[in-house]
């Protein structure tokens, strides 16, 4: 019965560290993805749109992004920055589901929810 609960610690710690490096990660490639879109706006001096039309969708931005306009890769940087946090918040629920932690799956599904509502509503409104 112990010698279990070492190998579930174990496989659970990994699994932490294997998150916690995902997110370094995700941080350093949002600010890569930024910062080349910033230079790319500095050294051609525009942001590649014409006039007060910019992406507002996902679908847009990375449009953007894949045509190397420099507002829509920062703009991708930002989506990358943003996902960070949700995919933490999903990562975890599976985390508390493993550790049979049904309290915190609850708590953790309900902002996990609040969140993707939020961004719903933010798209929308």
């Amino acid at each position: 019965m112990e010698e279990s609960n070492i190998v579930e610690e174990s496989n659970i710690g990994e699994i932490e560290i294997i998150i916690s490096k995902s997110l370094r990660v995700g941080v350093v490639l949002s600010s890569v993805v930024i910062l080349s879109g910033l230079l790319m706006f500095l050294i051609s001096g525009h942001s590649g749109y014409s006039g007060s039309s910019y992406p507002t969708s996902p679908r847009d931005i990375l449009a953007g992004a894949a045509a190397l306009k420099p507002y829509g890769i920062i703009l991708l940087g930002l989506m990358i920055l943003i996902a960070i946090p949700v995919f933490r918040v999903g990562v975890s629920i599976i985390v508390f589901l493993k550790e049979k932690d049904y309290l915190y799956v609850k708590i953790t599904t309900a902002v996990f929810i609040i969140l993707i509502i939020s961004l719903l509503m933010g798209k929308l409104g």
